[in-house]
């Protein structure tokens, strides 16, 4: 519960800069010390908090784990921006912002690096099966069963990428050095783009041994990787996702796994984080990640130095560093005569 009579005796709020939802300890600690920022709390006390200084804010700091949704930017009658620690925006309702002109920024580019050597480490994981080897020397199975069984080639696999963006692209860099294949689906074909475009998912997972999702997340590619998709993979094939669960079919993908319907997965995403499946907590052929694509120490200062630049900028000049694309607004409906 935020102290919010301590906040109006030190001037916190006069900024109008709120923060919604856990961020990186450093984070919080500056935009509470140096932005004087609110903190809007969770449980009973939000309705009261939000009534009480809902108008005084200008600008909410979030994650991709958190976002502002179209309720809560309802509660902020002034909100201008929406800050978001992190490339993925998907929880952030940017239809309603686009309809109220508030402006909304991610930190691209600066995670780039990491998130696609977790997708690289994932592929090597499953289809080489270290983890599940490791486990296998733990539980003494070496010295009671033998050789572990062998596991598949990474070099020279075909690797279709779905989102063939800053990170799909740097996936991409990376696996070339693996003599991997390269094909790619996007919502349209990338002109130049060195890598073959496919036109569909499921036309692109018939054509591989790896799929790596790197899309957005968000209403356009939810359930994108469904069991059509998940079926046309095969059950020799691979799947990957470091980019947001909700843009596989996870009940789909359980079932496919279970039913020997795919060779394996490594996920660092799941629908309904932090709760992963049951039944995939016992797979030996899927590698389970707590979405740590980006949890290294320079990437996330990284991210803090652009979050906090974005709300620099917003706060003195009302334009962000990095924005997000925005929607067209509806337009008004016409009245009726």
């Amino acid at each position: 519960m935020v102290d919010v009579s301590a906040q109006e005796e030190t001037g916190r709020g006069a900024q109008g800069v709120l923060q919604v939802g856990p961020l990186k300890p450093s984070l919080n600690q500056t935009l509470v010390s140096t932005y004087g920022a609110y903190v809007l709390p969770d449980g009973p006390g939000r309705a009261a908090f939000l009534a009480e200084h809902g108008d005084r804010v200008t600008v909410a700091v979030t994650s991709g784990r958190t976002g502002v949704d179209a309720e809560l930017m309802s509660a902020l009658p002034n909100l201008g921006a929406v800050v978001n620690f992190g490339v993925g925006y998907d929880t952030t309702d940017v239809d309603a912002a686009a309809a109220r002109d508030i402006v909304v920024s991610n930190t691209p580019d600066v995670l780039s690096d990491c998130v696609a050597d977790t997708a690289v480490g994932l592929l090597i994981d499953v289809m080489r099966k270290f983890s599940a080897s490791d486990r296998y020397v733990r539980a003494r199975r070496w010295v009671t069963e033998g050789n572990y069984p062998l596991a598949h080639k990474v070099s020279g696999s075909r690797v279709g990428i779905i989102g063939l963006g800053r990170i799909g692209t740097a996936i991409a860099t990376r696996l070339g050095a693996f003599g991997c294949t390269i094909s790619y689906h996007n919502r349209r074909e990338i002109e130049g783009s060195g890598y073959r475009y496919v036109g569909s998912a499921a036309d692109l997972a018939a054509q591989v041994d790896v799929l790596i999702i790197a899309a957005a997340g968000g209403a356009g590619t939810r359930h994108l990787v469904d069991r059509a998709v998940l079926d046309a993979l095969g059950p020799d094939g691979y799947l990957v996702n470091i980019a947001r669960g909700s843009v596989v079919d996870e009940d789909a993908l359980v079932e496919a796994l279970a039913d020997g319907r795919l060779a394996g997965a490594g996920l660092d995403v799941f629908t309904d984080e932090p709760n992963v499946p049951e039944a995939l907590l016992g797979m030996e052929n899927v590698v389970l990640l707590p979405h740590v694509g980006s949890a290294t120490v320079e990437t996330r200062n990284a991210m803090e130095a652009l979050t906090l630049a974005n709300l620099d900028a917003y706060l003195k000049t009302g334009e962000l560093v990095t924005p997000v694309p925005m929607p067209a607004a509806a337009p008004a409906p016409t009245p009726v005569q």
